[in-house]
């Protein structure tokens, strides 16, 4: 999941026509073609990109990856412990946070999954992000990070 500054409650009732709330807890939703994202910083192939890693990466390990690209806070460590608890499936994910004004990245990951999402895993992970981050690519860092992390994962 990729998100700004927090991951709100979905209340499906407000969503727009044409989006539903998912069995995993993801908000999927159609598109007419042609219309552009005005709202969103990434391309609509970026994202699709990122979908695509988190989505492989949960299948293949059955660990739930969600990322965050916001504001967060002062303490980024704080800032992501904050969010952690507040992503879909806590106990059984990662989530890759990346507050870029700060020019930080945070990976926390569940109870459940601690024995295989390990230091050297999250070290992984850092180490992927890190090069494209560097080129101002945040998106291509993510799923560097989950392909490295998830490729790790499911070797244990």
């Amino acid at each position: 999941m990729a998100g700004g500054s927090s991951f709100p409650a979905v209340i499906e009732s407000e969503l727009p026509v044409g989006s539903v709330v998912t069995a995993s807890g993801r908000v999927s939703s159609v598109h007419r073609v042609g219309d552009p994202y005005d709202d969103l910083p990434f391309s609509v192939d970026e994202l699709v990109a990122l979908d695509d890693a988190m989505t492989d990466a949960t299948r293949s390990t059955k660990v739930r990856f969600n990322a965050f690209i916001g504001d967060l806070g002062e303490d980024t460590a704080a800032g992501a412990d904050a969010l952690f608890p507040k992503t879909p499936e806590a106990e059984r994910s990662v989530l890759i946070a990346v507050s870029p004004n700060q020019r930080a990245i945070e990976i926390r990951s569940g109870r459940k999954v601690a024995g295989r999402v390990t230091d050297r895993v999250v070290q992984l992970g850092v180490t992927a992000a890190v090069s494209s981050f560097g080129e101002a690519d945040l998106i291509d860092g993510l799923v560097s990070a989950i392909r490295v992390m998830s490729a790790a994962i499911a070797v244990r």
